[in-house]
């Protein structure tokens, strides 16, 4: 079976292969008929472009839920990390250009170091990944109070912020390049690398996997590890563009990377999806966030819309990949 696509049942010469993914897209181009409808200038190609360059972010973080999700997990640690390494390439960058490397070097580091001991926990010690993640999570969030003793200091560098907040010829954000090369990179690594082949393969059934020769231990601590990494570069770009940090700056891009990857197409058993589904998935997922204030809807509205959304299509997804 093609990985990301579903196989219709029926004979050969009448079987329909349909990309899952045509519907996120198709979902988005409708929320940007709903936006211009209710606010005159909200699909405008400026407003489209800072939408895109905000679910750049996002889909960053998504990069490595997906794969996570692809093997049947789940990486609830990614805020903390988006936060984590946000306070750290702040309080070394100290506004200071100078510092921009070792900032982000660190906090890198810091990313690939969690998602490194969630792998680890999840592949080799058989911790369940809701329980692993769960975990690292909170001992993640007590590490940053640590860190800043409750009150984050320093500030991005304006070389940081430049990147996050600048745009190629004044119009394309460097943001939403970043996420075009690192998408380009990570479809490449699910459908044209032997990793991406060994991803599927353990999210379908991992007992078959196991017995083919697929070291399922060490895959899942790869994508746990890429998903730390994706994790920290979104909390540095993050920082850099708020040219600040605070100790909640994550916070929504744990059920929002859920949200994409899901909304995306990608079964929550895994096995199933692709992360050109997860790209339509964050823009979804952002327009929806730009969209309801615009109508006007409080902020407790917002995160019942949301879970609302994932709830269905979990549902939806969820006894699709099991039937």
């Amino acid at each position: 079976m093609e990985e990301g696509y579903p196989a219709k049942q029926g004979s050969a010469s009448s079987t329909i292969r349909f990309p899952v993914e045509v519907w996120p897209y198709l979902a988005a181009v409708l929320l940007v008929g709903v936006g211009a409808i209710v606010s005159s200038g909200f699909a405008s190609p400026s407003h489209l472009l800072l939408i895109l360059g905000l679910a750049s972010f996002l889909g960053l973080v998504a990069v490595g839920q997906t794969l996570v999700i692809l093997l049947g997990g789940i990486d609830l640690s990614v805020s903390s990390t988006v936060t984590l390494a946000g306070v750290m390439s702040a309080a070394i960058a100290a506004g200071a250009n100078g510092r921009t490397l070792d900032a982000v070097a660190a906090a890198l580091l810091a990313g690939v170091a969690i998602g490194l001991v969630n792998g680890l926990g999840v592949g080799m010690l058989e911790i369940p990944p809701l329980v692993m993640t769960l975990g690292t999570t909170s001992v993640v969030q007590g590490l940053a109070l640590i860190y800043t003793n409750g009150a984050p200091k320093g500030s991005a560098s304006p070389l940081l912020s430049t990147v996050a907040t600048g745009s190629l010829a004044g119009v394309v954000p460097y943001t939403l390049l970043l996420w075009a090369v690192v998408a380009a990179l990570t479809i490449i690594l699910l459908h044209r690398s032997v990793l991406g082949r060994w991803i599927y393969a353990v999210g379908h059934a991992p007992k078959a996997a196991y017995m083919s020769g697929v070291n399922v231990g060490l895959v899942q601590a790869l994508a746990y590890t890429i998903s730390g990494f994706m994790a920290a570069l979104a909390g540095v770009l993050l920082t850099g563009y708020t040219r600040t940090s605070y100790l909640t700056i994550g916070d929504p891009y744990q059920l929002g990377s859920i949200a994409a990857v899901v909304v995306g197409g990608t079964s929550i058993l895994g096995g199933f999806g692709s992360y050109v589904g997860t790209i339509a998935g964050a823009v979804i997922v952002t327009i929806i966030q730009s969209l309801l204030p615009v109508l006007s809807i409080p902020e407790a509205g917002r995160q019942i819309v949301s879970g609302l959304i994932i709830l269905v299509l979990l549902l939806l997804y969820g006894r699709e990949r099991a039937s």
